[in-house]
């Protein structure tokens, strides 16, 4: 029967340059020694930790930079997120800008032009993170600077369409669009045989029939050009002149109540009709004129916008 030998602790002697064994005693007190030392160290780790790290060996302040890096992580996940959601935001945000550009008559931004526009050259940068956590601020990166250059591109595409927009309010508040009196249609533009000359001549304007002193009105903001007697048939007469090509003439009247030289505003009073000129009835004889050249008033009264809707509108808003 073979029998088991107890182990033995050797050490190595500097004075005969060998390896002896280790006395019973001396193997423990060692290992009391090693067994007391990592109670002390583990004492001393969980005083530590109690402690705030009063020690600084960092345990605590490894724990805290752990807990913010799962922090920020889930933040640039969610901040990732919100952009894209903006990112679609401004995709139809620059649909909506062509449907205005539409709307005051300018062009639409090509596609292509908008691309280019938006676009740009994002490079890639190294944060020294972890691969993922540096993919993710590459994309957050990239998605900000593109809609920083599309809100860029936005913000002059509406102030472009917002200048267009003061230019067409503006033209159309010159646009002659409103009946100049109350009354009814009758001898209308074109050729027709002239009641007093007996002879075809071509009618430059749209007659209406209406009771004497009838008040008119300007249809369209402009300067008055004339204002008093003609010699042209048309008795006493208002000539006004709005601008982009646009001139209005009122004739048969019994008084004008304007001045030459007068700024007049859409609907202001002008003039009182009569029967004055070559005229066979009380009537207001409207004439709109396109850099010279009589054309059909008829083609500019807004079916929606008559005097009576204007005059209420009007007053209503306190103009």
């Amino acid at each position: 029967m073979t029998v088991m030998k107890r182990p033995r602790l050797y050490y190595f002697s500097t004075e005969s340059l060998s390896f002896k064994p280790l006395r019973w005693a001396k193997s423990k007190y060692i290992g009391i020694g090693i067994g007391l030392g990592i109670i002390a160290l583990w004492a001393t780790i969980e005083i530590n930790q109690v402690t705030g790290d009063v020690l600084g060996l960092g345990f605590a302040q490894t724990s805290v930079l752990l807990n913010e890096n799962q922090l920020l992580h889930s933040q640039l996940k969610f901040l990732s997120a919100k952009l894209d959601v903006l990112d679609k935001k401004l995709t139809s945000l620059n649909e909506h800008g062509n449907e205005l550009r539409a709307v005051v008559d300018l062009p639409k931004i090509d596609p292509d032009v908008l691309k280019v526009g938006v676009g740009g050259v994002d490079e890639r940068i190294d944060f020294a993170a972890a691969p993922d956590v540096n993919e993710l601020l590459n994309r957050l990166q990239a998605t900000t600077n593109k809609a920083e250059r599309e809100l860029q591109l936005q913000s002059q595409n509406y102030e472009e369409v917002q200048k267009q927009y003061e230019a067409r309010k503006t033209q159309f508040a010159h646009l002659p669009s409103i009946l100049p009196v109350d009354g009814v249609f009758t001898s209308p533009f074109g050729l027709r045989l002239h009641p007093i000359l007996d002879v075809y001549k071509v009618h430059e304007g749209q007659d209406i029939s209406c009771d004497p002193g009838t008040i008119v009105h300007a249809t369209a903001d402009g300067v008055v050009d004339y204002s008093g007697a003609a010699h042209d048939g048309l008795g006493i007469k208002v000539e006004i002149n709005h601008g982009y090509g646009y001139k209005t003439v009122y004739g048969h009247l019994s008084k004008t109540l304007v001045r030459d030289g007068r700024h007049v505003k859409r609907g202001d009073v002008i003039a009182l009709s009569g029967n004055t000129g070559l005229s066979t009835a009380p009537h207001l004889h409207y004439e709109v004129r396109i850099n010279g050249v009589p054309k059909d008033p008829r083609n500019f009264f807004l079916e929606d916008y008559s005097l009576k809707e204007f005059l209420r509108a009007e007053k209503g808003s306190g103009n």
